[in-house]
Order: C-alpha cells, then sequence, then structure tokens
C-alpha cells in the first residue's frame, strides 16, 4: 500500500533507499568487525593459556 507523495515521491523514496543502503552497511560492518574481533581475542586467550 503505497502513500500520495505527490510532487515530493522522488526524493522521499530516494531518501528512503539511501537510508536503507547506509543501514545495511553498517550491518554489514558490524558483522566483519565482529568476526576480526573475535578471532584476535582467540588468539590472544590461545596464547594465554599455552604461555601461562
Amino acid at each position: 500500500m503505497m502513500p500520495d507523495l505527490g510532487k515530493y515521491a522522488d526524493a522521499v523514496l530516494w531518501s528512503y533507499a539511501a537510508s536503507l543502503v547506509l543501514l545495511v552497511a553498517l550491518v554489514v560492518f558490524s558483522v566483519l568487525r565482529g568476526r576480526k574481533v573475535r578471532a584476535e581475542m582467540e588468539k590472544v586467550e590461545n596464547r594465554m593459556t599455552r604461555n601461562g
């Protein structure tokens, strides 16, 4: 169900699209960064268990 946006329809729809793209990029960046940090933490933990 699409509301009638009148002459501003293009601007509103492009704004929604840009916001959605930015949100998806933020989620992807966060997930990738989380994986990297988790891998680094596992390396540190493995080093700690071997050394002490």
